[in-house]
């Protein structure tokens, strides 16, 4: 099992940027697929980013290509979010996720979940 704590969300303008990190404790966080995910409210929670265990493969929404990257560093049980050139649009609650699966776009196949951090963007 895998305990999974986010941090570094807040308010940042448009055009701004933010680091989202995931840590892990527990079982080393390297044994699983990460993915990063948002609920902004009134909307379904959606799958953002998903790095594989050996970090050879990545997964981004179209909403987000080219604007976000994912990495790990399973060293430090970490996995990070950069979020460049935010938009209103990326105002939500995120949310880090492990699943057992190597590597996962499927939300049902995510084992565990962290509690969110609020990222909000300003117009």
């Amino acid at each position: 099992q895998v305990q999974l704590v986010e941090s570094g969300g807040g308010l940042v303008q448009a055009g701004g940027s933010l680091r989202l990190s995931c840590a892990a404790s527990g079982r080393t966080s390297s044994a699983y697929g990460m993915g990063w995910f948002r609920r902004a409210p009134g909307k379904e929670r959606e799958l953002v980013a998903a790095i594989s265990r050996s970090m050879s493969s990545t997964y981004y929404a179209d909403s987000v290509k080219g604007r976000f990257t994912i990495s790990r560093d399973n060293a430090k049980n970490t996995v990070y979010l950069q979020m460049d050139s935010l938009k209103p649009e990326d105002t939500a609650v995120y949310y880090c996720a492990a699943s057992i699966a190597p590597f996962t776009v499927k939300v049902g196949t995510y084992n565990y979940w962290g509690q969110g951090t609020q990222v909000t963007v300003a117009s």
